[in-house]
């Protein structure tokens, strides 16, 4: 990933987190980490960092009939998105770091002059 795309993701992580906003942030970080929300929107955090396709009204409604204002609800879900967005992205480029240095360990040295293989190895 280039530079400029992982410095502007990490800008949006930290406004998101730890910008101005009316859920705390303590509130916003649970929800990024899916983890100790607390109990009127934890049904609605959850469903958004792992099955947002299925969030609907009535996730929303009963969200905010336990208490949450509207603004909460939009932060907590921006929140619990870009977490497991992050989650996701963090765990695809370990993936293709992985494969890559497993890759180019299996290769046999090559000489840089004519790409053939170096004497001693296949």
């Amino acid at each position: 990933m280039s530079q400029a795309a992982t410095g502007y993701r990490q800008a949006v992580v930290e406004r998101a987190l730890r910008g101005p906003g009316t859920a705390s942030t303590a509130a916003r970080r649970a929800a990024f980490d899916n983890q100790g929300v607390d109990s009127p929107a934890r049904a609605l955090v959850d469903r958004v960092a792992q099955r947002a396709w299925t969030v609907t009204d009535e996730d929303v409604a009963g969200t905010k009939a336990a208490g949450v204002s509207e603004d909460q609800i939009f932060e907590l879900a921006v929140c619990a998105a870009l977490g497991q967005a992050t989650r996701q992205i963090e765990a695809g480029l370990a993936a293709l770091e992985a494969a890559t240095t497993r890759d180019t360990a299996d290769r046999p040295e090559r000489d840089a002059r004519d790409a053939t293989p170096v004497k001693g190895h296949a």
